[in-house]
């Protein structure tokens, strides 16, 4: 086994993860004495150093490495912590490094003069520390605890300038729809658990686990039945766990507006941290899904690739768009492991953290200057709208490159990585397709549809943004004009720029089966290959993609669009197919409404059935007290009355004085007589 420094791989990789968290410590101690972010970026750099030489190096394609302790113990259940590192989770956290180190580069110029500074630190260096975690948890309940830290941080992250309205409702929205999400997560551990007896990824997952092999019951060993019931809901479970977090259909709606934090902090979490972590959560649990499972996984992310392309045709905010990219992209990511290629899914992660860190970062860059230049002329306008923008190419040529690099690489030209991944992805859903049969087959066309899409919708971006004359031309002078952004800016944009062409990843420009990724995992699947199919989409894709391009040139470059703004078809998408007035008004009036009624029914029908029982036992118990006080006290009270006044009469008839006995005797004597007569 290689060490790094004599640290083992383990000793190594916890290190990677506690490194951001002490300079989360450090920061969030330091308060506003610390705001030049050299604590934060020295943790990211020793984080991507030792997670490269000491962790991925040592791990790749070599023995599993697991290091665990006791944690808790609930009765006979003893639950533990630890690191698990394999070929998937050493990928994914160096994958975090490399990207996260740029955007910490690049923050320190974006962010300069930021009033809360101090706390952007902070925060992202938390948010580093929670996904490093999340990706060498060695159980479920450990993830699912990382899981729910990158959800908060990145609440704090899409907050972070809480003073606007926009800000505060955006990171609301992304915890409240990632909290449905968790709840499945949950649901999925604790059917796992209840079933297997286990959170152990390696106990569950491993070629040797629960899953594959089986599980040891009363001695014996017994397989796992994956079309059983319970199996199936915690499959769906966990992707509802995945669908939240990773932005499916139709709970993508936070990703959007999550654009109102910093831009930095957008490529960060769009590139390959916590929408990844969606796709990596199904990728580690992938032997659990049957067939069901796969072909809803499948169905929502062909739904949700198509559903982000169209929307991103029809959006301006220059933000917007990357980020309908990235909710599109993430379908074509789901279809990977849906239709049983987890390895092509991981590998189009790994290949869009890049180019879509790029394309964040060069839009950072322009927005850096159209707010810079808002300022200097004292303008009201957004300095996000690509109809404030156009001709940028003449100020910002470096930036356009980097920028045009990564759309090429997102659009899937040939000699980029995009091309690489993506073909990876619909090469295989065609070939599954030809084993299914049928309307297997909307999948494999779907995708060709998006790619056709992406390239327009990406191109559209680079045409508006940066060809034809800049819409503000006539504010440009000597003393207001823009500029190339500042060179700690370009630094990190030239390395991304670098990592989206195919050398990185491997050295055949258009086999995908040579890269290094996919040498690694590859995944067997029930499908057979298809030679003509290596050959034939790739060129359909090509040239779809090409006239996609022309077509947006011949719209935007040469203004020939030919459709109106007001055109049902442009406000469906510019609208995001208005599924954020449906949710309104099905989710947030319907509950207002649902509220009231039961409201008025508990005011009015429960509070009124309590007040009538009320009166009614009053009154009864009015009637009972004047039943008991004059009927039952009355009879009782003449009984006693009664026997008074007669003791009273006698009493007087017993005075001790003969005279009155024999008076009384006389008066007896005399009575008996007239009764005797009168009978």
């Amino acid at each position: 086994m290689n060490e790094f420094w004599n640290i083992s791989p383990t000793a190594a990789s916890l290190l990677v993860v506690l490194l951001p968290f002490a300079a989360f410590l450090f920061q969030a101690l330091s308060g506003r004495k610390s705001t030049s972010g050299n604590i934060s970026l020295i943790a990211i750099i020793l984080s991507s150093i030792i997670s490269f030489v000491g962790v991925f190096l040592p791990v790749w394609n070599n023995q599993v490495l697991t290091e665990r302790m006791s944690w808790f113990t609930i009765g006979h259940h003893t639950f533990e912590i630890g690191l698990l590192l394999n070929n998937l989770t050493v990928l994914m956290q160096f994958i975090v490094c490399v990207i996260a180190l740029p955007v910490h580069i690049y923050s320190r110029s974006y962010m300069k003069g930021d009033p809360g500074i101090h706390r952007y630190w902070m925060y992202l260096s938390l948010f580093c520390f929670a996904m490093l975690g999340l990706t060498v948890s060695i159980n479920l309940l450990q993830l699912y605890i990382f899981w729910e830290l990158v959800g908060f941080a990145s609440y704090l992250l899409i907050g972070f300038w809480f003073t606007r309205e926009a800000a505060v409702q955006a990171n609301k929205k992304a915890f409240l729809i990632n909290r449905i999400g968790d709840i499945g997560f949950l649901i999925g551990i604790a059917l796992v658990y209840a079933h297997v007896g286990t959170l152990d990824l390696v106990a569950l997952f491993d070629h040797s686990g629960a899953f594959l092999k089986g599980i040891v019951l009363d001695g014996s060993l017994q397989v796992v039945n994956k079309d059983s019931l319970w199996v199936t809901y915690a499959g769906l479970a966990f992707f509802l766990g995945a669908m939240a977090k990773s932005a499916q259909f139709p709970l993508h709606v936070w990703l959007p507006d999550a654009m109102e934090g910093p831009t930095s902090v957008s490529s960060l979490i769009h590139a390959a941290t916590m929408v990844a972590a969606g796709v990596f959560l199904l990728c580690t649990v992938f032997p659990l899904f049957n067939e069901t499972v796969l072909l809803v996984i499948t169905t929502i992310g062909c739904l949700t690739a198509l559903s982000a392309a169209i929307f991103a045709l029809g959006q301006y905010d220059i933000k917007k768009i990357l980020a309908f990219s990235t909710v599109s992209q993430l379908g074509f990511m789901m279809v990977g492991v849906g239709i049983g290629t987890w390895d092509s899914a991981l590998f189009h992660l790994a290949t869009h953290a890049f180019f879509k860190c790029l394309l964040f970062l060069s839009a950072g860059a322009v927005i850096h200057e159209m707010a810079h230049f808002k300022a200097h002329t004292a303008m009201d306008f957004d300095p996000q709208d690509l109809r404030n923008m156009g001709g940028l190419r003449k100020y910002m040529p470096k930036t356009f490159l980097c920028m045009s690099i990564a759309s090429l690489a997102l659009a899937g030209f040939p000699l980029t990585s995009g091309h690489l991944s993506k073909d990876s992805i619909v090469i295989s859903a065609y070939e599954w397709a030809s084993a299914g049969g049928g309307a297997h087959y909307i999948v494999p066309v779907t995708l060709i549809l998006v790619s056709m899409l992406t390239a327009f919708y990406i191109g559209r971006l680079i045409f508006k943004a940066f060809f034809g004359s800049f819409a503000l031309q006539g504010q440009v002078n000597d003393h207001n004009k823009l500029h190339e952004a500042p060179t700690t800016m370009l630094w990190p944009m030239f390395f991304l720029t670098l990592c989206c062409f195919f050398p990185v990843f491997g050295l055949h420009p258009l086999e995908y089966h040579h890269t290094w990724i996919m040498h690694t995992f590859h995944v067997k699947v029930g499908f057979a290959e298809q030679e003509a199919a290596h050959l034939i989409i790739p060129i359909v894709l090509t040239v779809g993609a090409l006239l996609a391009l022309l077509m947006g040139w011949y719209w935007y470059v040469k203004n020939r669009y030919p459709l109106s703004p007001q055109n049902r078809w442009v406000r469906f998408a510019t609208r995001q197919g208005y599924l954020n007035e449906f949710n309104d008004l099905i989710f947030v009036k319907g509950t207002t409404w649902l509220s009231r009624l039961l409201y008025t029914f508990d005011r009015y029908v429960v509070d009124g059935a309590t007040k009538l029982f009320t009166g009614a036992t009053q009154q009864l118990s009015l009637f009972i007290h004047w039943f008991d006080k004059n009927v039952i006290d009355g009879i009782v009270n003449l009984a006693a009355n009664g026997t008074y006044y007669i003791g009273h009469l006698v009493r007087h008839v017993q005075n001790g004085q003969l005279q009155g006995y024999l008076g009384f005797a006389l008066t007896a004597v005399v009575l008996g007589i007239l009764y005797l007569i009168i009978k």
